[in-house]
């Protein structure tokens, strides 16, 4: 991937919709020329073209996203649930997988959950548990808390657990995140050094995006579908990361 494409990426995330024209514009290159990096971005799985124009491969919406892969994820929930003890503290990022994770533990087990997700808390209002929802930046598109605030209270509110989504992993990348204010909120909880877990599908392996979290020295369980590629699975345990992997029931 040369730096034309790379920054491509990083305009079509950011900016939600970019068209072809806009592209040769930004870039100084001919549409010709775009549609053939747009053609190669689209096949790696890094964006979608769409009517003369490219915008991103995911949604932040959690309920679109959660239709993506969904026996997955609830299988990846279902396992996650396992991790919890009743009577702990959890907190819960948001994403689809993470949305799933939180009604499970709110039915069966007395937890308390952390969470910047309004969607979530929101999922949990008739729930007999307790739910802290940390204040913020509201970010309409994801229902997302974030924004300095945001970090402050991630930083000074106290949890046994944490459990976090990821856009995307690559060897040269690590994990990383589409949204930069949402990352940074993720790295917030990172820093406090507490015992970590990355709930995510296969499919977000082999998938780049803009902003890094934190190095996997900070991270400690991944739990993840049998989709995960075994030479992806090798690489992340001998980084130090524990990985899980949750077959079909």
């Amino acid at each position: 991937m040369n730096a034309r494409q790379h920054n491509i990426i990083q305009l079509v995330t950011d900016k939600g919709r970019m068209s072809v024209s806009e592209l040769a514009k930004t870039f100084n290159v001919s549409e010709v020329t775009i549609r053939q990096d747009l053609t190669l971005l689209e096949k790696q799985s890094y964006l979608r073209r769409q009517h003369g124009a490219a915008v991103p491969l995911d949604n932040d919406n959690v309920e679109t996203r959660m239709l993506s892969n969904f026996s997955q994820k609830r299988d990846i929930a279902q396992f996650a649930s396992t991790l919890v003890a009743p009577g702990e503290t959890v907190f819960i990022e948001n994403g689809s997988c993470n949305a799933l994770l939180a009604r499970i533990l709110a039915e069966t087990k007395a937890t308390t959950i952390v969470t910047v997700s309004s969607y979530i808390a929101h999922l949990l209002k008739d729930s007999p548990g307790e739910v802290i929802l940390l204040g913020g930046i509201y970010q309409k598109t994801s229902e997302s808390m974030v924004g300095p605030l945001t970090r402050f209270y991630a930083q000074n509110v106290h949890f046994n657990k944490a459990f976090i989504g990821i856009d995307g992993w690559q060897p040269d990348t690590g994990f990383t995140s589409r949204d930069m204010l949402r990352a940074d909120v993720v790295n917030a909880v990172l820093e406090k050094g507490g015992e970590t877990i990355i709930l995510s599908d296969s499919s977000k392996f082999g998938a780049i995006h803009p902003y890094p979290l934190r190095p996997t020295t900070h991270l400690h369980r991944l739990v993840t579908d049998d989709g995960l590629n075994e030479e992806i699975r090798l690489q992340l345990t001998e980084s130090g990361l524990s990985v899980d992997i949750v077959h079909p029931v």
